[in-house]
């Protein structure tokens, strides 16, 4: 199986939801469960099944979030020269037809989110725009049609979260 990449910084993102879900919120909820269970009849008894359920769910995303962080590769953009767009490139753009200007950075599906401009090396936009340089015109092909955007700068810049 091939990794995916994911930044440090999603790599330490993903890394501290494991580590509350383990350290955190599983203790917790296993102390819910007994809470409840000293309240009684265990058939009727809302408390515990809801605390069960959440444990369920906790259990899930603990196994779902190991499997993930065995299947990334950490790497540090900050150590390529980005004068082409690549794996956590920052990339500003400019829609030719509107002027509207976008702003985006490339990194692992973990850690995508659109709405801050972080965009998955795998959404269509990313990987249209692999490879490009400043300036080149890019004929990109979206679910809602076909955009023409101006490359105007590349760049990398440190991801928060």
């Amino acid at each position: 199986m091939d990794k995916q990449p994911i930044t440090i910084y999603g790599r330490q993102k993903l890394g501290q939801e494991l580590h509350d879900l383990k350290m955190v919120q599983r203790p917790q909820t296993v102390q819910e469960i007994d809470t409840a269970r000293e309240h009684g009849d265990l058939k009727e008894n809302a408390e515990y099944h809801a605390a069960r359920e959440k444990l369920r769910f906790i259990e899930s995303r603990m196994a779902e979030l190991g499997d993930l962080y065995d299947s990334v590769q950490e790497i540090d953009p900050s150590k390529f020269a980005h004068n082409r767009v690549m794996f956590g490139s920052t990339i500003t753009v400019e829609n030719i037809d509107t002027q509207e200007k976008a702003t985006y950075t490339i990194v692992g599906t973990y850690e995508s989110n659109p709405d801050i401009g972080l965009i998955s090396s795998v959404s269509p936009l990313a990987r249209q725009l692999m490879g490009k340089e400043e300036e080149d015109e890019v004929v990109v092909k979206l679910p809602s049609g076909e955009v023409i955007y101006e490359i105007l700068s590349i760049c990398y810049k440190e991801i928060k979260f």
